[in-house]
């Protein structure tokens, strides 16, 4: 009698645990492979971009939006409940900020402290939730800023020459004739590759050279400059 009262006693235990893991699902869904998530976005300074949702579910009655990789109350941008009807502003919320009724939150003007993890939280029926996470960047413009500045453009074979690229652009790349530059031993870019120094010049190196600069949405190339070549 002893023994069945200690086996139902621990029964009674597992039970209870059981009990608490079906409490915990209740309130968060387990991970699928149609997990919810945010797209994650490139934009340019001052443009307009929606944040929209990957795996949205059907049957969700709100949504919160948080900056960060959580959801934590402090870092809350903004909630909709269709229940109420009404938008729920954070600490994050700004004017140029909308929170449709799907779930999608649009940034009017982008701007480079908008850059960063955003983590989305989708209210369901029955106290359930769903989160997600993504990342927006933020780029300034590439425009058609970049040029070409050289030390000089008529230079003798066996000379140094030196062409500096000025852009605001995140990486560049050199053109000579049209082509992707070779380097070698004789020409070589600075670390960040905005400096192109040949020494000695050759009589192959007189052209065109060109500057060409990248972000994620952007490229353009600077207007082509002319380096000649003469023997001494």
């Amino acid at each position: 009698m002893g023994f069945l009262s200690h086996f139902t006693h621990r029964g009674l235990v597992h039970w209870q645990g059981l009990l608490l893991i079906v409490s915990l699902l209740t309130f968060w869904c387990l991970p699928t492979n149609a997990q919810l998530s945010v797209v994650s976005t490139n934009v340019s300074e001052g443009e307009e971009v929606r944040l929209s949702l990957h795996n949205k579910p059907q049957n969700a009655i709100g949504y919160r939006w948080f900056r960060g990789e959580w959801e934590i109350p402090l870092n809350l941008i903004a909630g909709y409940f269709s229940l109420t009807g009404k938008v729920e502003k954070g600490r994050f919320y700004e004017d140029r900020m909308i929170l449709d009724m799907d779930g999608t939150l649009l940034i009017k003007k982008a701007a480079l402290r908008d850059a960063g993890t955003y983590t989305v939280v989708a209210y369901l029926p029955n106290q359930v939730k769903e989160i997600g996470f993504g990342r927006l960047d933020v780029y300034q413009p590439v425009g058609w800023s970049s040029f070409l500045s050289a030390s000089k453009i008529t230079v003798a074979e066996g000379d140094t020459m030196v062409m500096s690229c000025f852009s605001r652009a995140l990486s560049n790349e050199w053109l000579f004739n049209g082509m992707a530059l070779q380097l070698s031993e004789r020409k070589e870019l600075s670390k960040d590759h905005r400096t192109l120094t040949i020494h000695p010049v050759h009589m192959e190196d007189a052209g065109y050279y060109q500057c060409k600069v990248n972000d994620p949405l952007l490229s353009a190339e600077s207007w082509a400059l002319m380096l000649y070549v003469h023997h001494e």
